[in-house]
């Protein structure tokens, strides 16, 4: 039997994310887990450009980032209800790779859910993949969900066994 009591859900905040968030709600519901929702925000002092800054004005930009992530995250597991499913807000600064497969780690996550934008292959190529890395180097399974495509969560339950489509209607005997 699958046992999936603690799942994480890394998000950007984009509708592919949004989507994966109702996809861990509802499956730490079905299997009375714990969900655990990570926005990772850029490191400001390891952007090319800090180098050029006062460091305290970088500590103020980063401080600012995570504070406007932590309202975001609020905000976005607030119209969800949380019904009987503990809930961990996180905000991390780093290598958003690095800091979900760490957080996966250190909390012993059963499953990563992450949204895909599904982006091209020449996209692919020049901007990497978040998701792809997760996939590769994570120490669980991991879930990804783009918008809009299966939509197996429906008011906020899981479907998690397929329904069976109707039979064919028999094919009229010809005379």
């Amino acid at each position: 039997m699958i046992s999936l009591g603690t799942i994480l859900v890394a998000t950007d905040f984009s509708q592919p994310s949004e989507c994966a968030v109702k996809y861990g709600r509802a499956l730490a519901d079905a299997f009375r887990g714990s969900l655990h929702v990570l926005h990772v925000v850029p490191d400001s002092m390891a952007l090319p450009w800090a180098t050029m800054a006062d460091g305290m004005a970088m500590a103020d930009v980063q401080k600012r980032w995570e504070v406007e992530a932590r309202e975001r995250l609020e905000k976005l597991v607030a119209g969800l209800g949380t019904g009987h499913v503990p809930m961990e807000l996180t905000v991390r600064a780093g290598d958003p790779v690095r800091e979900i497969t760490g957080y996966a780690r250190a909390q012993a996550v059963d499953l990563i859910v992450l949204g895909t934008h599904g982006r091209g292959p020449v996209a692919h190529m020049i901007m990497g993949s978040v998701a792809e890395r997760v996939v590769r180097t994570a120490p669980c399974p991991v879930l990804t969900v783009r918008h809009p495509q299966h939509e197996f969560v429906m008011d906020g339950t899981v479907a998690l066994v397929p329904v069976e489509a109707p039979a064919p209607d028999p094919a009229p005997a010809s005379v």
